[in-house]
């Protein structure tokens, strides 16, 4: 079996970015912040909760509501027990878009 090929490093890849691009690896890390910025304010309470990132996926926001006080089954004994209430909350969903599927197929 061959050697695992390991990701690369946030270093790694603002190196490969600007080698690949021309730019310096500074305005790659510029752009790189800019767009985590971006993605912040978008799925912030006040932003419209989606972002794209053109030919590679969505980011969306998901509203998880809350969950009412109920009995739940322990698997193992069969007891039966009180499941503590969860509040609402947000969850945060990364969607492959096509282009980004058909680069794996």
């Amino acid at each position: 079996m061959g050697k695992a090929v390991k990701p690369l490093t946030k270093s790694q890849i603002i190196s490969e970015l600007a080698e690949q691009s021309g730019l310096t690896k500074k305005d790659v890390t510029a752009v790189l912040e800019a767009m985590s910025g971006l993605i912040t304010t978008a799925v912030s309470k006040k932003g419209p909760g989606q972002f794209t990132i053109p030919n590679l996926c969505k980011i969306v926001v998901k509203v998880k509501p809350a969950t009412k006080k109920r009995q739940v089954r322990n698997p193992q004994t069969g007891e039966m027990k009180w499941a503590d209430p969860k509040p609402a909350s947000r969850v945060i969903r990364v969607r492959p878009l096509k282009a980004l599927k058909d680069m794996v197929v």
